[in-house]
């Protein structure tokens, strides 16, 4: 990871309202999210994994989503390049069993580990900002042959495909630090996954709630099977 990325994210830490709420409008107090709206669109079964299977979050922010995974009993392993996040994450979620943190960049933690997992996920994280042509070949590495890999972010704007510019403001410096994105079609994402040897792609637009006007895109894959 660069310097310049790091702060980028622990910036955009900092600007971003609130937190993550104690409880979700059924009163509990983990749950799990795809979209940039609360109490809206699929949960965890997104990933089809069976309890106590071993889930690796690229990106995983402020440990939300990750701490619902531990919670219902996986082995849930979150990376971020935030200390800010990170930080924020132990603040809230630090003791509970299964849950492993690491300040590390996407594609270094994927190159190094051996471990094999059952689903990989990002959340609006590291999918979204990692060039798909190295992205997607380290996910398949770590996935265990038919683990899925699922993410989510927000569709692109019309005619704006590809690598994109995302802008954070820095409060002291007029000068925003900029990151790099990857924006595509539902169905270039499916040939995209289709390319790199994953199964069954899919890409759906989840619809936004009433009164809003972006939707969330959705993509799910399978890693191939192993040797028969």
């Amino acid at each position: 990871m660069t310097d310049t990325t790091t702060t980028a994210w622990d910036t955009y830490a900092r600007k971003k309202p609130g937190g993550r709420r104690l409880t979700n409008a059924k009163g509990e107090t983990t749950w799990f999210n795809w979209t940039q709206y609360p109490d809206h669109g699929p949960g965890a079964e997104v990933l089809g994994a069976e309890r106590s299977s071993p889930i690796l979050e690229l990106g995983c922010g402020t440990g939300g989503n990750l701490a619902h995974l531990a919670t219902i009993g996986h082995r849930a392993v979150g990376l971020d390049v935030s200390p800010v996040q990170l930080d924020a994450a132990r603040e809230r979620w630090g003791e509970l069993t299964g849950l492993e943190l690491h300040q590390r960049e996407a594609l270094d933690f994927m190159s190094d580990t051996e471990e094999r997992f059952d689903a990989v996920f990002s959340v609006f994280g590291a999918v979204w900002f990692t060039d798909p042509e190295q992205m997607l070949p380290a996910v398949r590495d770590v996935l265990r042959p038919g683990g899925v890999l699922a993410f989510s972010q927000r569709p692109p704007v019309e005619g704006c495909y590809g690598c994109q510019a995302s802008y954070i403001n820095q409060a002291d410096d007029p000068n925003p630090l900029v990151v790099k994105r990857w924006d595509y079609t539902a169905e270039k994402w499916v040939a995209q996954l289709d390319q790199h040897g994953f199964r069954d792609p899919l890409a759906i637009e989840i619809p936004a709630p009433e009164g809003w006007t972006t939707g969330t895109l959705l993509v799910r894959a399978m890693a191939p099977a192993g040797p028969s």
